[in-house]
């Protein structure tokens, strides 16, 4: 059979769905056909324009509207602004025949059988044999759709679910029809993992699919508990929040988002289709939010929800929150357990359900109440929704942004607790969960050798979860093939001679401890290795340097301390560049600051798309004194090109550092010059990261890796550039544009890039630039605003411009 590729998509469908999945499809590199209907009358520009229904421009109005507002929105539905040019757009009416060239055609558009069906029966004049085509639903039953379909048509046919954001939430539900083929469903499978970089479920035709029927399930659970237990909104947005691995938005700002609207529709079709559903009642909408519903208050889309932005007479800006008792808005109320100050001191989300179920206070019987719900409802989904219960937890994770899936916290809690806490509040769990604990088997997921096994309900064994070959799971190798540890890092073996050095601390924040761990990895990998990966699997690979360490020296006034803690954090930087082994960094999420400047001194970065990265230490009042600023005049200095006016090309690696720039991608960072064009890589799937990283320290390795020399020819311009950039701070300053405190670190950063006040261009060293930087850095550190810059974004989390 040949092999199947997709090099180009129809999208049928501009709405918000429709063009989020267009604009993911163009961010993996696919050439998308995005088509819409055409308008019924002009609108009053069109009429002032004197144009007609017969023009392009108006026939393709709603898509390009459409596709225009998508592109604006934030967060952006696209990796990079030109990837949109991948994507044409049209109408059904005009441009329908262009479906028979696409490789798979995909349809977004309303939420009705009867509609779906005509652009099916549409489609299907066009579409060519064997051309993979689905449905974008989030619940109409599969097999009703493609009723009068031809045989060819319904063996390609199938349900694709995307989450929105399409670019951000990972889950791809596929959900087979009564004919569709397994080639098919195989094929989906793979390509939503490997090149959509999502976590591809195969569920059942049934009504919500698996992520929504839980998801649901779990919110309007909640909806009645805090009734019964006369909760806050806030209350609940606390307990269901970070502390258990949840999205910051947790439950009511989570509606708020998605629109009280979306989840009613999707909670009536469950109640109107799962008749046998034991928990049907809770289906039922409370009288609050029937109440909201009818007042439409919607949420973010209609202004209002559960929360409401209030701005009083002093114009100030308040947030406040909708009283459920009496529907009316309040200030918001902090919400404070004595069961989650418990947990404070737990760092891994997972460790803390055993101890949140204990608590004896009102948070303890909201988890004991809301976990024995969850459990039982997921224990009686399968085999409904799914046969295997991992698929769940799959589905949880990568739709709802849940750290850990049903049966995972179960596990985490005890299997038999869970079974003791479904009891008391006078639950039915399903006879599997009873027979498979009588059998011995005391848990749903186990490690072997490296890799996760689950609970097969069928053959009642342990089974290895598919799936798991392209990936290295961190948290499955770490005990058995740790080489070393200390507080900041575990350094494990990946096996084939490649080592992986894994930051452990808060925020994976880089301090004395993560410095001496990554000195050791290269020591231990130019002894005994072949390579080494810097990698972790946190939510971000790290949000930079350790800044609490720095204030407490500043504040101290131990500069000599301070000044070699610096040039120890240059030096680790310069050791992984100069070593005799390849190292490959693996940004994902936060890189930061120190983080960034790691990445930068990596023989290669392969990077997740989603990488927020840059040189952001303007932001607590100092440069960038961990190399960064010394690299940054190094690759100005390698792009210079003959007939260059290399000071505009300098300017613009300063500016990166002195607006403290953030790439909202990884496609964006080798704009901002962090990352290298034909050097580093980008790959869509987080969790294949680690396993291309170590695949190319190998390959590296293998190729016959020399170690590099270190630089004495970096050219630097010397008082012509310094002159520049004094000349543009002043005017910055004098317009009002930054502070004097800005103008201050910006003229350290100047003399830094420029090389100093050197007469005219000359080649110097890297150290010659290291001990520049060093200098400037440790001189801001003794400015009364950098310390009350660094104690802001301590305290406050955000950066205080003074």
């Amino acid at each position: 059979m040949s092999k199947r590729r997709i090099k180009k998509i129809a999208i049928i469908g501009s709405g918000i769905m429709g063009s989020g999945i267009a604009c993911h499809f163009a961010n993996i590199g696919a050439e998308v056909l995005l088509l819409d209907i055409i308008p019924r009358e002009l609108n009053d520009k069109e009429k002032a324009k004197g144009l007609s229904l017969e023009d392009k421009v108006v026939r393709n109005r709603l898509v390009n509207d459409a596709l225009s507002a998508s592109l604006k929105s934030k967060p952006s539905p696209i990796y990079h602004q030109k990837f949109a040019s991948r994507i044409t757009t049209g109408n059904l009416e005009d441009d329908i025949v262009k479906v028979s060239e696409a490789d798979w055609i995909m349809e977004v558009v309303v939420e009705r059988l009867d509609i779906k069906k005509q652009v099916f029966e549409k489609l299907e004049k066009y579409r060519k044999p064997g051309t993979l085509i689905t449905s974008n639903t989030s619940g109409i039953p599969i097999k009703f759709m493609s009723e009068g379909r031809s045989d060819d048509f319904q063996k390609h046919f199938c349900g694709t679910h995307f989450f929105n954001p399409a670019r951000y939430l990972k889950l791809f539900e596929i959900i087979p029809g009564p004919k569709t083929e397994q080639s098919v469903l195989d094929f989906l499978n793979n390509y939503g993992e490997q090149f959509l970089g999502k976590t591809s479920v195969i569920a059942k035709d049934t009504p919500a699919f698996i992520g929504n029927r839980i998801g649901i399930f779990s919110i309007m659970s909640l909806f009645h508990v805090v009734k019964d237990m006369n909760l806050t909104i806030e209350d609940v947005d606390k307990l269901t929040g970070p502390v258990i691995g949840r999205p910051k938005s947790a439950t009511f700002r989570t509606v708020d988002v998605v629109g009280l609207d979306t989840l009613v529709h999707v909670a009536n079709g469950i109640a109107d289709n799962c008749k046998n559903d034991e928990r049907l009642e809770l289906f039922q909408l409370p009288d609050f939010i029937a109440a909201m519903v009818e007042n439409k208050w919607l949420g973010s889309k209609t202004g209002q929800g559960f929360y409401k932005k209030h701005i009083s007479d002093d114009v100030k800006k308040e947030i406040l929150s909708l009283d459920l008792n009496t529907l009316e808005y309040r200030s918001s109320k902090k919400a404070k357990f004595q069961t989650l100050e418990l947990t404070k001191s737990v760092d891994k989300v997972i460790d803390r359900f055993k101890i949140l179920i204990t608590g004896k206070d009102k948070a303890g019987d909201f988890y004991r109440k809301t976990f024995a719900a969850l459990f039982a409802y997921v224990s009686n989904r399968i085999p409904e929704i799914s046969d295997d219960l991992y698929k769940i937890d799959d589905a949880m994770k990568a739709g709802f942004g849940w750290e850990h899936g049903p049966f995972q916290i179960w596990d985490a809690i005890g299997v038999e607790k869970g079974l003791e806490l479904i009891k008391s509040e006078g639950l039915q769990v399903a006879d599997w969960v009873n027979n498979m604990v009588s059998s011995g088997n005391l848990s749903f997921y186990t490690i072997q050798n490296g890799t996760t096994y689950y609970y097969d309900i069928p053959s009642k064994t342990q089974t290895k979860v598919p799936g798991q070959d392209a990936f290295i799971i961190l948290d499955n190798i770490r005990k058995s093939n740790e080489v070393f540890k200390n507080s900041g890092v575990v350094i494990e073996d990946l096996g084939d001679g490649i080592l992986n050095c894994e930051f452990q601390s808060k925020m994976n924040t880089i301090g004395g401890d993560v410095l001496t761990g990554l000195n050791k990895a290269v020591d231990i990998a130019e002894k005994d290795f072949e390579g080494l990966v810097i990698g972790n699997q946190g939510a971000n690979f790290s949000v930079g340097a350790n800044i609490g360490m720095i204030f407490m020296m500043a504040v101290e006034q131990e500069y000599e301390e301070l000044n070699a803690a610096i040039r120890y954090f240059q030096d680790t930087m310069m050791r992984m560049r100069y070593s005799s082994i390849p190292t490959v960094s693996t940004p994902h999420g936060m890189a930061l600051g120190g983080a960034c400047e790691l990445s930068m001194h990596a023989d290669k970065v392969v990077a997740a798309a989603e990488t927020y990265m840059g040189l952001v230490e303007f932001g607590v009042g100092v440069i960038p004194g961990g190399a960064g600023s010394k690299e940054m005049a190094l690759r100005a200095s390698d792009t210079f090109r003959k007939g260059d006016v290399e000071l505009n090309v300098l300017q613009e690696y300063f500016l990166t550092i002195g607006m403290a720039k953030v790439s909202t991608s990884a496609y964006e960072a080798f704009d901002l010059g962090v990352l290298q064009k034909g050097k580093d890589i980008v790959v869509v799937n987080k969790d294949r990261q680690i396993a291309t990283a170590k695949a190319h320290a190998k390959l590296m390795a293998d190729a016959g890796y020399t170690q590099p020399v270190k630089r004495k020819d970096v050219k630097v311009l010397g008082k012509q550039a310094l002159a520049m950039f004094l000349v543009g701070t002043d005017a910055m300053e004098d317009s009002n544009y930054i502070s004097a405190h800005d103008h201050k670190i910006a003229n350290k950063l100047a003399y830094v890039m420029a090389g100093g006040d050197l007469s005219e261009p000359t080649l110097v060293s890297e150290q010659y630039l290291l001990d520049l930087e060093r200098e400037a850095f440790l001189s801001l550190c003794t400015e009364r605003k950098t310390l009350e810059r660094i104690q802001h974004m301590l305290t406050k989390g955000k950066p205080l411009r003074n």
